[in-house]
């Protein structure tokens, strides 16, 4: 893919001179990776000229973004050699705006920013909880250093939870005031409709025993050891299944785990799916049993499709989503018996809460007005 259009079509409707441009390494599947294409199909339907800028155009995506988005591929193999490119880009395009996610790319967009001498406001959005979640090598302790050094130079900071504001604050020393919280564009009319998409898999058939979903990458934040762990001990009581969504560099272990607790007719892990929402439409219960978050949008997105859930207490964003265990139960992070408790009562309830209708306050438009707010192109 070139630095060119993915539509040579003009949109007459576009805003005037309010180019958006979004910064990310790639469209690899990731939740950060969703959120921005939901965010620039959102500007784009709004009349807003948007550029999706990549370090590398690669990824699970595409499929997704709308049209009217234009892909600018930088052909950079890692995101720190993304630097030079994408300073030529904002010299060149001059947009409104610059938003960038994860926190080594926020911190590219922050130098190339500097560099550009361009009046376009910069606002970098963070989606995890630092003080837990940066890998514990050299890059984990460097990428805070430059956090620290670049961030003040961003016109804006977005947290995607309160947890996440608060942990920046106290990781990086940003002021308070300067963070601003906006909730991730997770729910969609579109994600409504795929959940009511048929269902192909003789999991989810009439009679078939209860599925207990698991949604994310299969990596160490995810903590799909303690999931499966805890639902080896529902099983001895009750006739379930697991099915965990998603692929990573865990999957061999995770695989050895299932077969040393003899759970290889009833644990699945399929890998990566394109339409997860009709697995979540269909759960008996939807569990998220992460180490650290920043706003998990598989929680958010099983509750739109009606799913019960159970959560991990972990930092941060469960919490808020589930206003202190009012939507679904939540338990400690690493507690293989709570959790297979949790997971054992919810399947047992016979009243549920509408945890649809408090999904309902993460829709996309919410987010992408509290964007463009922040951006400065949405005034008022």
């Amino acid at each position: 893919m070139t630095e060119s259009d993915r539509s040579q079509s003009k949109h007459s409707n576009r805003v005037q001179g309010s180019k958006l441009a979004l910064f990310l390494p790639s469209l690899r599947g990731g939740g950060a990776e969703r959120v921005l294409v939901n965010l620039a199909n959102g500007f784009a339907e709004r009349g807003y000229g948007v550029d999706l800028v990549l370090a590398k155009a690669e990824g699970v995506y595409f499929d997704q973004l709308s049209p009217a988005v234009r892909v600018v591929d930088l052909h950079a193999p890692r995101v720190l050699r993304a630097l030079p490119g994408l300073v030529s880009y904002l010299r060149r395009e001059r947009p409104a705006a610059l938003l960038s996610a994860l926190n080594h790319a926020n911190v590219i967009a922050c130098l190339a920013h500097r560099l550009a001498r361009v009046p376009t406001r910069l606002v970098i959005s963070e989606r995890n909880t630092l003080s837990v979640s940066r890998p514990q090598n050299a890059r984990g302790r460097l990428v805070p250093w430059f956090m620290r050094w670049t961030y003040p130079w961003a016109d804006a900071v977005v947290a995607v939870s309160q947890g996440v504001a608060d942990d920046l604050v106290r990781t990086l020393g940003i002021a308070a005031e300067r963070v601003k919280v906006i909730y991730n564009p997770v729910v969609d009319d579109e994600l409504l409709a795929k959940a009511q998409e048929p269902l192909d898999h003789p999991w989810f058939t009439d009679g078939a025993p209860t599925v207990v979903l698991g949604v994310g990458r299969l990596t160490e934040q995810k903590d799909f050891p303690t999931l499966i762990r805890a639902f080896a001990r529902v099983r001895t009581h009750r006739r379930a299944r697991l099915m965990i969504l998603g692929e990573g560099e865990l999957r061999p272990q995770l695989e050895a785990l299932v077969r040393q607790l003899g759970l290889q007719d009833d644990v699945a892990l399929p890998g990566f799916v394109a339409n997860p929402f009709a697995y979540m439409a269909r759960a008996a219960v939807f569990v998220l049993s992460s180490r650290w978050e920043g706003l998990p949008g598989a929680l958010i997105q099983a509750m739109a499709c009606g799913a019960p859930v159970v959560s991990t207490d972990c930092p941060s964003g469960p919490r808020e989503i589930l206003e202190d265990g009012r939507w679904g139960r939540l338990v400690p992070v690493g507690d293989v018996d709570a959790l297979a408790e949790a997971i054992s009562a919810t399947l047992s309830d016979g009243k549920r809460p509408d945890v649809a209708a408090r999904a309902a306050a993460f829709r996309v438009e919410e987010a992408v007005e509290g964007y463009l707010h922040v951006m400065g192109v949405r005034h008022g």
